[in-house]
C-alpha cells in the first residue's frame, strides 16, 4: 500500500535530512497518519461499530473470534489472510496475525473506503511536508558562524 521510508522522504523533499533525523521524523508521520485516518475514519460510525473495532484494535480475544465466525468464517483460506502471514512469518493461529487481519477485514467490511481515505490523508501530509520542508531541513542543520 504505501511505506515509510527513505524513498517516502526523497518523494517529500528530505532525502538530505540527517541519518539520525530520519528514523523520528518517519515515525512522527506514520504517528500524524495514523491519527487523522482514525479521526476520519470514525466519522459517521456508530457507538457500537467503534466499541467492536477498538476491541479488535486491542486484541481482546473473544471480540476477534466471533467477529471472524460471523463475518469470515473460512478467513485461514483468503488471501488477504495468507499474504499476512507469509510477510509477517506467524503461524495461522497466532493470535496477532489474527488481530491484524480481523482489523483489515472489519475495514473492508465497515468502511470500504478505508484505503482511498489512507492515501488521501498521506497525500495531504505530503503536501504539507513539501511545504515545509525548507523549515525542516533548516531545523537539522548545525548552526552556521559569522
Amino acid at each position: 500500500m504505501f511505506q515509510l521510508d527513505d524513498q517516502f522522504l526523497a518523494d517529500v523533499g528530505l532525502a538530505g535530512l540527517p541519518e539520525e533525523q530520519k528514523k523520528p521524523f518517519l515515525q512522527h508521520t506514520y504517528d500524524q497518519l495514523e491519527y487523522k485516518v482514525g479521526i476520519r475514519l470514525s466519522e459517521g460510525m456508530t457507538d457500537g461499530q467503534l466499541e467492536e473495532f477498538e476491541a479488535i484494535i486491542d486484541r481482546k480475544e473473544d471480540v476477534i473470534t466471533t467477529w471472524l465466525g460471523a463475518h469470515a468464517p473460512n478467513y485461514q483460506n483468503e488471501e488477504v489472510f495468507q499474504r499476512l502471514m507469509q510477510a509477517s512469518n506467524l503461524s495461522a493461529n497466532d493470535p496477532g496475525l489474527r488481530a491484524e487481519y480481523a482489523a483489515t477485514k472489519w475495514l473492508e467490511v465497515n468502511r470500504p473506503d478505508y484505503r482511498d481515505v489512507v492515501a488521501q490523508t498521506l497525500e495531504e501530509i505530503k503536501q504539507e511536508i513539501l511545504g515545509a520542508k525548507d523549515a525542516i531541513l533548516g531545523a537539522g542543520a548545525p548552526p552556521q558562524a559569522a
